[in-house]
């Protein structure tokens, strides 16, 4: 049931109509855009054959072997699992990634805590929602998430410009629903499928509209067309831009031209109530991996910040040391806020297990909304040096490279050709193009930093501090009405 790599880049092979820089793609399996980082999804594929990796990301069952990324979270372990499934992935590649699918099957899981609301509109809708979940885990499919519209004029609701610029629905027929508009997603020029869903405020007080709309859209679809963005990769070489050649997550603008989308397919269509619910519950599975990412991030802030500081022998100071200290509070408190997530883990109303909803918004604004300043703080540990330092090809060549290997390095341990690597690691993490790419998407990638607050808000259980300041304040048995 699990892939190989070479299988999953022959399934994206399929003729699929992607373009990068104006150009048609052939085969983006070898596009230099595209290709280190389908190289490493496909590693991510290979590793669960390898037998020092397979009891860490499979599991097993009467069906057969699966990815335990695609496993139904039911038990506090599930989560365990899971999270040493990617610290393993991590170690592998060296690096984060986080458009990699484990991140975004969990918003279908959303779905399935809402069959109920499902059922009320259509019953094959329920029935579809729990058969594509199965045939994830059953297929192995690279699957992602379709989330964000062009919009347009946001001052105007969808019906009064351009409709394309929302998603919609603009025929059905006896096959299924032919949408129109557009996503930006990451990841979908090499992905499988995505799930299709409708954006924050497609309507106001409608109950049924053409706009509130959810389903699987397969990526080599006739009608679906994915317009990159430029990539990293190749704009510098591996040696002065070791992370933006590996590791960039490709962006598209994914345009739906009249696609067909099958009605086995489709999990809920123009009732605004179960688009509402969706978007409501969207994150609360995918909130945990997206967070976990950044946990990962803060540990390569503070190796840079901190292997700088012992090669130039700050690491000794004082103030060098607490500046290491508040990155370790941002890693630590990102840690705390996933452990208590699965420590206080609940029951979720399709009998999942949900990581606890309040902590994990919580620990998802911490991851995010410092980020920034974390990134500030790591550049002035790293020092200057990290925007000036000479290419790879100064330091290897012609008569730059003897004065280059004299005023780089720094004592026998540290010679000029460490000391330079180190330095383009940091500036490729916190200063480069693909840095501040990075940070723009950690930003609004999982919704913008409002949304993120209405989550936490709409999560946190407030009956307790309520009840504590009514009996401390002797406030009346009246008020508890009001809860």
């Amino acid at each position: 049931m699990i892939r190989t790599g070479e299988q999953y880049r022959e399934g994206i092979r399929d003729g699929r109509e992607v373009w990068v820089d104006g150009e048609r793609v052939k085969d983006v399996t070898r596009h230099p855009a595209m290709k280190p980082i389908i190289d490493i999804r496909a590693r991510m594929y290979d590793m669960q054959h390898d037998n020092s990796h397979a009891d860490t990301l499979t599991y097993s069952d009467t069906a057969g072997t699966h990815s335990i990324f695609n496993r139904l979270p039911k038990e506090q372990k599930d989560w365990h699992d899971k999270w040493k499934a990617v610290d393993t992935v991590i170690s592998d590649i060296s690096g984060v990634v986080t458009r990699v699918g484990d991140e975004t099957v969990g918003e279908m899981w959303s779905l399935y805590d809402g069959q109920d609301v499902l059922n009320e509109i259509d019953s094959q809708f329920s029935e579809n929602i729990a058969r594509h979940i199965q045939g994830v885990i059953e297929t192995d499919v690279f699957h992602v998430s379709a989330n964000t519209d062009p919009k347009g004029d946001r001052s105007k609701p969808p019906q009064d410009q351009d409709p394309d610029m929302m998603v919609h629905v603009v025929k059905e027929t006896d096959k299924g629903i032919i949408v129109r508009g557009a996503k930006y997603e990451t990841a979908a020029g090499y992905a499988d499928q995505a799930f299709l869903k409708p954006t924050v405020g497609a309507w106001t007080n409608e109950k049924l509209s053409n706009y509130a709309v959810g389903g699987i859209v397969k990526m080599g679809a006739p009608g679906v067309k994915m317009i990159a963005r430029s990539g990293f990769a190749g704009k510098g070489s591996k040696e002065d831009y070791p992370l933006a050649n590996k590791y960039d997550e490709v962006d598209f603008l994914m345009v739906l031209d009249n696609v067909l989308i099958p009605w086995e397919d489709i999990f809920f269509y123009r009732h605004t109530r179960a688009a509402a619910y969706i978007r409501g519950t969207l994150h609360r599975y995918s909130a945990f991996p997206y967070t976990l990412r950044l946990l990962y991030v803060a540990d390569m802030m503070i190796g840079a910040a901190l292997w700088n500081a012992k090669q130039t022998g700050l690491d000794k100071l004082q103030a060098v040391r607490e500046k290491l200290a508040d990155l370790v509070c941002y890693r630590e408190g990102i840690n705390a806020h996933l452990t208590a997530s699965i420590a206080l883990a609940q029951k979720s109303p399709g009998g999942l297990l949900m990581p606890h909803q309040s902590i994990l918004y919580a620990g998802r604004i911490h991851a995010c909304a410092n980020l920034p300043q974390m990134m500030h703080i790591a550049r002035e540990l790293c020092g200057g040096q990290i925007c000036v330092t000479p290419s790879a090809a100064a330091f290897a060549n012609g008569e730059s490279k003897d004065w280059l290997a004299k005023f780089y390095s720094l004592n026998d341990a540290w010679q000029a050709e460490d000391r330079r690597k180190l330095l383009a690691f940091a500036r490729d993490l916190l200063n480069s193009d693909y840095a501040n790419h990075r940070l723009t998407f950690v930003q609004f990638a999982q919704a913008p930093h409002f949304n993120h607050l209405a989550a936490t808000y709409n999560a946190f259980d407030f009956s307790g501090p309520l009840d504590f300041v009514r009996k401390s304040a002797g406030l009346s048995d009246r008020v508890n009405g009001s809860l």
